[in-house]
């Protein structure tokens, strides 16, 4: 599978970790950011009923949608391309990015402008336009901001939260020629439009991502704050749209609940600036609009996770990032230790779907299990009970009936499984069991001063003096 070239091997990831929490000042702004984000979303859902009842029908129309998926894409597919919309598929990545591709050159296009896309991010869109020699580039603000930095996104909603008011001050006087350096945010908002206006009406093709595909009317449904992506779907003469196949609902009422349970939960926002419905090209006689229109449905591993019953919950995401906000764990390291396009609780969850569960394994180990993100979720994920799933098929053997992902098996090893056939062989016999616990709290002197993970922030281990069942005995006699 191609994979996304910022894609950072789960090998390195308490590397990362490490260097993450032992940088202050990131600590210290993430804190402030997730603190206010959590705060925000609060005073959207202060009304308990009410945020119940939204939440069980956010998750029944998911679970609903995903239920007919079949169907339901197939139903979009006949409506969009009766409205002049042409749908293409793509099971991987490196399909995607063909088939963008083959539609760039064929309209001979040298530049794209791209509203936000996570999904544009999964599969690497801009590395491969580069590669061909067309230029990609961010309008979003915080994908802007961090495209100059030559970095990858830290957050699903706010890409750039990572980074400092005076950071991108500086950045921007680096990077855009005649930019004075000013640390000031309404400053610095005026300094990105300034340079991205232009870049609107000089680009051949605009390409968005998609929050929801309407099936019953062929309709594709943006949600945004700051009008490039209007701008990126109506002034270039053609108009890409790329999602995940689980982004689909079957009626357009089934959008507004979502569209309120996304945005509050994201950016705590009652709605947002904007909600684009685009349903085909531009007609005779419209002033606006591109030529032509196009979708692409991309897989890259969803159909793994839809085959699973348990797993498939994990597609009834709407990116709204609220899991990231409430993790202790995301909070303390942010998005970029993670290493993976989605980072956060969605992330370990929806990347070893993605990527492998070999090469992802480590980030369903990156939770306290609190049950923060199941409490925020809004159309309730059981992401908790997903992760432990994850932590379970880590440890199958390849071919027990527990392994069903790709890359089963990947945090088993030899010591490990060992120990663990020790460990049942000692209790599934009582004599045995009674001689190992006499020897473990004789020889407790013995107990090794460095036991891995567990004394890197822990006091060593060691077996009691006396047994329980020796402190019993001298309790009757």
């Amino acid at each position: 599978m191609s994979q996304t070239l910022h894609f950072q091997s789960a090998s390195q990831f308490k590397e990362r970790c490490r260097t993450a929490v032992n940088d202050a000042a990131q600590r210290q702004n993430f804190r402030g950011a997730m603190d206010f984000l959590q705060d925000k979303r609060r005073a959207q859902f202060s009304d308990a009923e009410e945020s119940a009842g939204l939440r069980e029908l956010g998750e029944s129309i998911r679970r609903y949608s995903l239920a007919h998926l079949p169907q339901l894409l197939e139903r979009l597919e006949e409506n969009l391309s009766a409205n002049g919309i042409r749908v293409h598929w793509a099971e991987s990545a490196a399909q995607a990015n063909a088939i963008a591709l083959r539609i760039a050159r064929r309209a001979g296009a040298r530049r794209i402008i791209k509203g936000k896309s996570m999904v544009s991010e999964e599969i690497g869109f801009n590395h491969a336009m580069q590669d061909a020699g067309i230029e990609a580039l961010e309008s979003d603000m915080g994908e802007y901001i961090v495209q100059l930095a030559g970095e990858a996104p830290s957050h699903i909603i706010m890409p750039a939260i990572h980074k400092t008011k005076q950071e991108i001050a500086a950045l921007f006087a680096e990077k855009i020629p005649g930019t004075p350096l000013n640390d000031d945010v309404d400053a610095l908002i005026l300094i990105g439009r300034q340079a991205l206006r232009r870049k609107f009406a000089e680009a051949d093709i605009g390409l968005s991502g998609v929050n929801f595909a309407v099936a019953e009317s062929g309709t594709l449904c943006l949600v945004e704050n700051e009008g490039n992506g209007r701008m990126c779907t109506t002034v270039p003469r053609i108009h890409i749209a790329i999602t995940g196949i689980e982004k689909v609902v079957e009626k357009l009422e089934h959008v507004p609940p979502l569209f309120s349970l996304l945005t509050r939960s994201a950016t705590g926002q009652a709605v947002t600036t904007y909600l684009n419905l685009i349903s085909r090209p531009r007609q005779p006689g419209e002033k606006d609009g591109p030529e032509e229109v196009h979708l692409i449905l991309l897989d890259n591993g969803r159909s793994q996770a839809y085959a699973d019953l348990q797993l498939r919950a994990t597609l009834q995401c709407i990116r709204c990032g609220a899991c990231m906000n409430h993790c202790p764990v995301y909070a303390r390291i942010g998005g970029h230790a993670y290493g993976t396009t989605y980072p956060g609780p969605i992330g370990a969850i929806i990347s070893p779907h993605l990527l492998g569960l070999g090469a992802t394994y480590p980030l369903a180990f990156a939770s306290t299990l609190c049950g923060a993100c199941v409490e925020v979720c809004p159309v309730k994920i059981p992401i908790t009970d997903i992760l432990i799933r994850l932590r379970n098929e880590a440890q199958a053997r390849p071919s027990s009936t527990a392994a069903s992902l790709r890359g089963s098996g990947a945090a088993r090893t030899a010591l490990g499984s060992a120990i663990w056939r020790g460990w049942s062989l000692i209790y599934g016999r009582l004599g045995l069991y009674r001689l190992t616990s006499w020897l473990m709290s004789r020889g407790r002197a013995l107990s090794p001063p460095d036991q891995g993970a567990w004394t890197e922030s822990r006091t060593p281990l060691k077996p009691a003096p006396k047994r329980l069942r020796d402190l019993l005995k001298e309790k009757d006699q």
